[in-house]
């Protein structure tokens, strides 16, 4: 980031002990093997080449399937979230095609624990019905009558989540209507799939080396892709492992374990494409909904649906000290309760008003990752470090979105800036070095 140059600038002009500590630690940092996670299109990317920033490009809204039928609101509300997460695993016939190597790791190892992690660190309001999964419509306009998905006229023969076909036997019957909404019904041409049982959450894995792959060797890329009716939280999603990017040496492994364990989280939850969707406590929407729709309104420049200032909130920082002078400068901040508690307690500093989001890397992954500067090795910023930590401020946003309950004890300690107070998390490096020399 531009704000780790300038503590660079800042550390060598005022060499005291304490800074030349924090200066020999930056170095470390800076030295240690860095990936990153960008993407180039439909899902977050996990990227190979050291120092990269993402530049995901984030699902749009008309890619997303919404409505998947469920329960109805009041009953799925009322439930306690108390049941651990359930991940299925569903592979596509590309996984199988892997080196017998590369598959061992994968299959054995990397999905079984990264998915293991999640399923012990998140609860669920438990979900007692079969899923059945929408079919994708030919056009991009429903009909939605008694909370069941109408397409007009037909419904596309073959349904992906991201690359992969999703098998009939996961799909509901193709419900039409005409275009203007009349002779509803189900088509007589499909069938209801048997769905998927004892599952929360639906993973589609795949191993292609796709176009995604071959720009800067991008191990691994994941989105969701379905969202279930009643309270919008994501119930399918997709990942793909790209083969010639995954190494199977042992001084590896962590690092391609903590890749997969950070798109397992996108697609779960983390990302700028689900927080217009986050809910309270009680299943109360963050953001205002449309009333013809019942959606967040859409962000026509991102084409991602706008969430309100209960979930993101701007704040500008002014007289921002750089090496040049002084700005003004426009942050990003997730400000929901659970996450603006945990952030004030890393930092001791009870005036922060949330955890600050990525600023740089292009539309959408400005806001997929928590800012580097001042959450260095959290595992969801936008680069990856050996040390990397999924903290107690990552379960928090995942709490925050109304559909899971976190269990802190999975969440691995963060010591970058612990404790530093307030003029290290809301000044700029530049501030807190001369602060610091003031003493």
């Amino acid at each position: 980031m531009k704000q780790l140059q300038h503590c660079w600038w800042c550390l060598v002009r005022f060499p005291t002990t304490a800074n030349r500590l924090f200066l020999a630690a930056l170095i470390l940092l800076a030295l240690a093997p860095v990936k990153g996670y960008p993407d180039s299109g439909g899902g977050h990317a996990a990227e190979a080449h050291q120092h990269e920033h993402c530049n995901h490009q984030h699902p749009k809204a008309h890619e997303v399937i919404h409505g998947v039928q469920l329960e109805p609101l009041h009953v799925i509300r009322k439930r306690s979230i108390d049941q651990p997460l359930r991940i299925l695993l569903v592979y596509d016939e590309s996984v199988y095609r892997l080196d017998s190597d590369k598959f061992s790791l994968i299959n054995d190892t990397i999905l079984p624990d990264a998915v293991r992690f999640w399923e012990q660190a998140l609860m669920v309001r438990q979900t007692k019905e079969i899923i059945r999964l929408n079919r994708k419509c030919e056009s991009s306009q429903v009909f939605v009558k008694n909370s069941l998905t109408y397409c007009i006229d037909s419904c596309k023969p073959v349904t992906l989540c991201g690359e992969v076909q999703v098998p009939e036997d996961h799909l509901d019957v193709c419900r039409v209507c005409n275009s203007t909404g009349q002779d509803c019904r189900e088509d007589p041409s499909t069938s209801a799939g048997i769905g998927i049982s004892n599952a929360d959450f639906v993973f589609y894995v795949s191993a292609r080396q796709s176009e995604r792959c071959h720009k800067g060797l991008t191990v691994a890329y994941a989105a969701h892709c379905q969202q279930e009716a009643a309270l919008d939280r994501p119930i399918a999603g997709h990942a793909n492992l790209c083969p010639e990017s995954i190494s199977t040496k042992p001084q590896e492994l962590q690092t391609l374990l903590s890749t997969v364990k950070h798109e397992i989280l996108h697609a779960l939850g983390f990302s700028v494409s689900l927080y217009a969707f986050f809910r309270d406590d009680e299943g109360n929407p963050r953001t205002p909904r449309k009333p013809d729709t019942g959606k967040p309104y859409l962000n026509e420049k991102l084409q991602i649906h706008q969430w309100s200032d209960q979930t993101i909130r701007k704040v500008v920082r002014d007289n921002w000290a750089v090496r040049g002078g002084h700005i003004n400068r426009t942050l990003d901040m997730m400000v929901t309760p659970r996450v603006t508690k945990e952030i004030r307690d890393h930092f001791s500093c009870q005036k922060l008003e949330g955890a600050e989001l990525e600023d740089q890397g292009g539309e959408g992954t400005a806001l997929t990752h928590w800012e580097k500067r001042v959450l260095e090795n959290e595992a969801m910023t936008g680069t990856h470090t050996q040390s990397s930590a999924f903290s107690r401020i990552t379960l928090a946003l995942m709490e925050d979105s109304g559909w899971y309950k976190a269990n802190y004890s999975m969440a691995s300690p963060l010591t970058w800036g612990r404790g530093l107070g307030c003029n290290f998390a809301m000044r700029s490096c530049k501030d807190w070095i001369t602060a610091n020399n003031a003493r």
